[in-house]
């Protein structure tokens, strides 16, 4: 049994560094969901190098957390008693561990303009950066820094960038709610909304870093290059502002498909961002109904682990930079 959130040693721990100059408030998350611990491991290492003043401030400020979820991180899962990415927001009666967690980050993310969210995935795949979306007024997510989210992403270290993702769930839940009952949170499209989608609506930007696989060594090294690159390239420290990544690779998530049975399986172990093409076999339902590529793209996010009722796994198509300069400018 878990022990009760009200017991000791689930503490929330947040580290803030202030410089003598006014600048960008940056935050940088690890551990979000427990079982990635990537961007703790590089956020320690950075907590390190600020104390022994190998690394400095010149302008703003940055508050590094290194476990978000402390209840998940102990445990060593992805949730302690849910999902902490999704359906994050403050509550006045809260109902869980992770209710009490968004109680005290969600004012955090607020005192804040950038939002860096280190992650890592479940099956092996190169390392991404989850946007945001394009500039917008719409009720679903409003946005408009679209811009400067991408400036910041193209200087973290990585080519390959995935957006599209709100839209996409908010897809999946109308084919929920079309399928019959759910419960009150798997048939809010807001219940997409995790850190970034917080971050976008109090006014700042964020995006979510994709390390690599959990178990990936070069991970936590990705996250480490990442947090110093942001840095750098916002102005807070002393370190050469890094160039931004060349001919990057752009891809829209366009659909999701959930689990119906725990018994539906994979046709072989995906890697995320693996090419399929249109009609290719990417599993089969318990009841041997097999599960074909709609298109020519991309699998994202496979979750062999996932239960019915949860995302199996994504689908994205790719973009090119003309498509990608049209939409984004």
């Amino acid at each position: 049994m878990p022990r009760k959130p009200t017991q000791p040693g689930f503490h929330l721990a947040a580290h803030s560094y202030t410089a003598p100059a006014p600048g960008v408030r940056l935050i940088v998350l690890g551990a979000v969901h427990g079982n990635e611990t990537c961007g703790t491991k590089a956020i320690t290492r950075t907590i390190d190098e600020l104390e022994r003043g190998h690394l400095e401030l010149r302008n703003g400020s940055v508050t590094l957390v290194p476990v978000t979820n402390p209840l998940a991180y102990h445990f060593g899962r992805r949730e302690g008693e849910r999902n902490l990415n999704r359906n994050l927001r403050p509550t006045g009666h809260p109902a869980d561990f992770e209710d009490r967690v968004a109680n005290w980050l969600c004012p955090l993310l607020a005192a804040h303009e950038v939002l860096l969210d280190l992650h890592s995935f479940h099956t092996p795949g190169e390392p991404f950066v989850m946007l945001g979306p394009e500039n917008n007024a719409g009720s679903l997510e409003p946005f408009s820094h679209a811009a400067e989210e991408r400036t910041f992403a193209r200087h973290l270290g990585v080519r390959r960038f995935v957006d599209g993702w709100l839209d996409t769930y908010a897809r999946g839940v109308s084919r929920r709610i079309a399928a019959g009952p759910r419960s009150a949170a798997g048939a809010d499209p807001r219940y997409g909304i995790g850190t970034s989608e917080y971050m976008r609506s109090v006014g700042g930007y964020g995006v979510t870093l994709e390390c690599g696989a959990h178990g990936d060594p070069e991970a936590p090294d990705i996250a480490y290059r990442a947090i110093r690159n942001a840095l750098a390239f916002l102005g807070l420290s002393t370190c050469d502002t890094p160039r931004p990544v060349a001919d990057p690779t752009r891809l829209r998530l366009v659909d999701v498909v959930d689990k119906t049975h725990d018994a539906d399986a994979f046709d072989h172990e995906w890697a995320s961002f693996e090419p399929i093409v249109s009609g290719q076999r990417i599993g089969t339902r318990h009841d041997d109904t097999p599960v074909l590529a709609p298109e020519d793209g991309y699998i994202v996010f496979p979750n062999p682990h996932s239960r019915a009722g949860e995302e199996w796994f994504y689908l994205a198509r790719g973009e090119s930079t003309r498509e990608a300069q049209d939409r984004h400018g």
